[in-house]
């Protein structure tokens, strides 16, 4: 079974997953900090996602989802939106970005506060 490690500045998560997982359903298994505004069905870019290792291994790409990267904060030629991003065999790697731990602490604001009142979040850069 694949791993997949999800890496932001407050924490990083290991999480193993069968092939054909969303890297969102992936994130949610794990409860890793990726947002998802639209609910994971492309209708934003908030699980915008850098991939760090393994993407040559992931699904292809799709034009939708290219399109709603055109949206994203901060795209580069490795940017994948989590939730249209399915893992095959090899283990894979993600930063989390900074558009989605933002969108991930609108969507949880108890968690936010408890992070803002350890000092921890907004992330200082």
């Amino acid at each position: 079974m694949p791993k997949v490690t999800f890496k932001s500045p407050l924490a990083e998560v290991v999480v193993d997953v069968p092939p054909g997982t969303t890297l969102l359903d992936a994130a949610e298994k794990g409860e890793a900090q990726v947002g998802h505004s639209c609910g994971g069905v492309c209708g934003c870019s908030t699980c915008h996602v850098w991939i760090r290792k393994g993407l040559d291994s992931l699904s292809e790409q799709r034009d939708d989802e290219m399109d709603r990267l055109d949206m994203g904060f901060d795209v580069r030629p490795y940017s994948r939106l989590s939730c249209q991003t399915e893992v095959a065999q090899e283990d894979v790697t993600v930063e989390i970005t900074e558009e989605s731990l933002v969108a991930f602490m609108d969507e949880n604001p108890a968690i936010r506060r408890q992070l803002e009142s350890e000092g921890k979040w907004p992330l200082r850069k």
